[in-house]
């Protein structure tokens, strides 16, 4: 039987995890002798954070003694902790007096905290590696949960140690002014250009972590304006984008973009039958195309994990991402979330995708279907509830655009219509409608 260490509070074998036994005495030595440190402590340190026992009983004192607004001090602190039986589990009144007599300097204080949270760290680090070994054993749970659970933890530590600084008005204003001066020389949209200045002018581009719903009913063009978008972005700035397919197969988007880049008929090129000056068109393209960071995985019933998973492999290879498309919400799952509630199982993975879009600093454009109900109605633009499965989808979105043709209702066999695109969300910026012109032939958007 391992032997129980009083004054520490904790098995000896456990002394062998990181810690840091000195900057653990100089903070709690700091919450005693201001209270501004007893803030700046409640905003970065858990009671866990501290590795001996009896430290984080101290640290829990002091933090249940603030709350109720009283004095941090030897006294108070010593009668707290033996009102509730816990001054002789410290080691007594001298652990107390042993921290007092530490020489604390404020100036250091931050650094003593980063010292405490990167032991804590791994710490749990470590654990985690003991969990996934554990895991590895239980063969009577799928291995698809058990790496999603390992993966949520892994993601959920590396959010713990990245550092998001606040910024006071100065700096934030000094930033964007920062950025108007760049924008006034040169003169054109804030964010990525989907390639259709009318709408380019509305949304001044897709931003950086923004997510974008495009919605619509099917065989509106929802998949080509996605692609005619993403080819433009791949194009003209060069940087890699993903395209996440879960209901065309690789091969029907490789027709799809090749035919909207040769502008052969989408007919004759999947039946072969092709003139001279064709297969002219098509080598240059295949040869363009070929060229191009542009990124199709149309693995089916894919998770939000696997895409956030996937990302940061291209990150880790490719070293950026510009743009990263999901085609389409409501075919995706989320292991975490029961699937007694697909309202509230889209609307996990909508706030998923927007949280991917913060933490890779990218904009992810999401395909969203429409329901049915807006066939029933005399006016049949589409609206925000409308959204099927909406839940939070109009909450998190920071663009929703919606697509809408009178030819679609009116089951006209012509192959080129005017598309309303509606932006009927905005967050940023306003709100309106522009028009496209749509050729299924090509699969291509145009400018009106």
């Amino acid at each position: 039987m391992k032997k129980f260490d009083k004054k520490t509070g904790r098995v000896n074998v456990d002394k062998y995890l990181p810690h840091n036994f000195l900057a653990e005495k100089l903070v709690l030595c700091c919450l005693f002798f201001n209270s501004e440190a007893i803030e700046i402590a409640v905003q970065n340190l858990t009671v866990e954070t501290f590795y001996f026992r009896n430290h984080q009983k101290i640290y829990q004192s002091i933090l249940l003694l603030y709350e109720k607004k009283m004095v941090i001090d030897l006294v108070t602190v010593t009668t707290f902790l033996r009102d509730q039986g816990l001054l002789s589990q410290i080691g007594g009144i001298k652990i107390l007096t042993d921290i007092l007599n530490q020489i604390p300097n404020l100036a250091y204080l931050n650094d003593y905290i980063t010292l405490l949270k990167d032991k804590y760290n791994r710490r749990k680090l470590i654990r985690l590696g003991y969990q996934m070994i554990n895991s590895s054993y239980i063969t009577n749970v799928p291995l698809e949960n058990i790496l999603s659970e390992l993966e949520n933890e892994i993601t959920s530590l590396t959010s713990g140690i990245r550092n998001y600084e606040s910024l006071n008005t100065a700096e934030l204003l000094s930033d964007i002014f920062w950025e108007l001066k760049q924008s006034s020389l040169k003169p054109n949209i804030s964010g990525l250009s989907s390639g259709f200045y009318h709408l380019d002018s509305l949304t001044q581009g897709f931003q950086k972590s923004d997510l974008i719903i495009i919605a619509g009913r099917p065989g509106m063009g929802k998949t080509a304006l996605c692609l005619n978008i993403a080819l433009h972005i791949v194009e003209e700035y060069h940087a890699p984008i993903i395209f996440f397919s879960l209901e065309m197969s690789k091969e029907q988007l490789m027709y799809r973009l090749l035919t909207n880049d040769t502008q052969i008929n989408s007919l004759k090129l999947k039946t072969g039958n092709l003139k001279k000056s064709d297969w002219l068109k098509l080598t240059v393209s295949i040869k363009k195309l070929s060229q191009l960071p542009f990124l199709i995985d149309d693995t089916p019933n894919l998770t939000i994990q696997d895409i956030r998973r996937k990302i940061k492999k291209i990150v880790l290879e490719q070293t950026q991402i510009s743009l990263v498309v999901v085609d389409y919400l409501q075919l995706m799952e989320n292991l975490n979330v029961k699937k007694q509630n697909r309202v509230q199982e889209v609307s996990e993975i909508t706030r998923s995708l927007k949280s991917i879009a913060r933490e890779f600093k990218v904009p992810v454009i999401a395909l969203s279907q429409l329901n049915r109900t807006v066939e029933t109605r005399p006016n049949k633009r589409p609206l925000l509830s409308d959204l099927r499965e909406s839940g939070s989808i109009e909450q998190d979105a920071d663009l929703v655009i919606m697509l809408y043709s009178d030819n679609y209702y009116n089951n006209s066999e012509e192959n080129t219509s005017d598309v309303e695109v509606i932006l009927s969300k905005h967050r940023n910026g306003p709100t309106g409608t522009v028009k496209l012109k749509f050729d299924s032939n090509y699969a291509q958007f145009s400018n009106l």
